[in-house]
């Protein structure tokens, strides 16, 4: 594997000033900061909002016996203003995700909401990935998988009434799924992500979890 290391290091930042700006639901705090340069040296002192969110995590549901995956569909504020200006629905198309609690591992936190949300037990966890959601303006971290369940009987609504959820969970065989992807009804990165990896690794996931018996997580 090749190891290609970033230049430069926390070391390499000086943060002169952190204000908390914002606590609600969301938090953001101001930094004021300064760090090196790759033409040598070090910037100007400049500021920066950070808006802060807890680790999250998301599972792509997919039940390798019926080649079908389990998608979920919400309201989303962040999708409100487009859907304003567009004529477009701010209800979004996604897979099960949620955020961590202080002591819940990101698997724990996958099979919860997949029982939450989607009224699924997995079966085995497969890790995909685990990026930053947008590291330009918020620490948000996302660690993602895909899990095995059965779908024999899922679907329908879901939710907490307390957290204001109502969610609609949805059957669909992975061409459809695949042909909504194109088509740009899933518009947010996690799903994005989740069934582009599933696009690359169908034919292997199938063999460990249907051939090999292998579960992983």
């Amino acid at each position: 594997m090749t190891y290609f290391p970033p230049e430069f290091s926390i070391q390499d930042v000086n943060v002169e000033q952190r204000t908390s700006e914002y606590r609600g639901f969301f938090s953001i705090d101001k930094f004021t900061l300064k760090h090196k340069l790759y033409a040598g040296g070090y910037s100007d002192s400049f500021t920066r909002e950070l808006f802060l969110r807890d680790p999250a995590a998301g599972v792509l549901l997919y039940d390798p016996k019926l080649d079908a995956v389990v998608l979920v569909e919400q309201f989303r504020i962040g999708a409100l203003l487009d859907a304003q200006r567009q004529g477009a629905s701010p209800w979004c198309l996604e897979v099960v995700a949620g955020i961590l609690a202080p002591t819940e591992s990101a698997a724990e936190l996958s099979r919860r909401e997949a029982m939450e949300e989607a009224g699924c037990v997995i079966q085995a966890l497969e890790p995909i990935c685990e990026y930053y959601n947008s590291p330009g303006g918020s620490n948000e971290r996302i660690s993602l998988y895909c899990g095995q369940i059965d779908a024999t009987n899922a679907g329908g609504i879901y939710g907490l009434a307390e957290e204001h959820e109502d969610i609609r969970a949805i059957v669909l065989s992975f061409d459809e799924a695949w042909v909504l992807l194109q088509e740009g009804r899933m518009n947010n990165a996690m799903a994005i992500i989740a069934m582009q990896w599933l696009y690359i690794n169908r034919d292997k996931l199938k063999e460990r979890w249907l051939i090999g018996g292998n579960q992983a997580g």
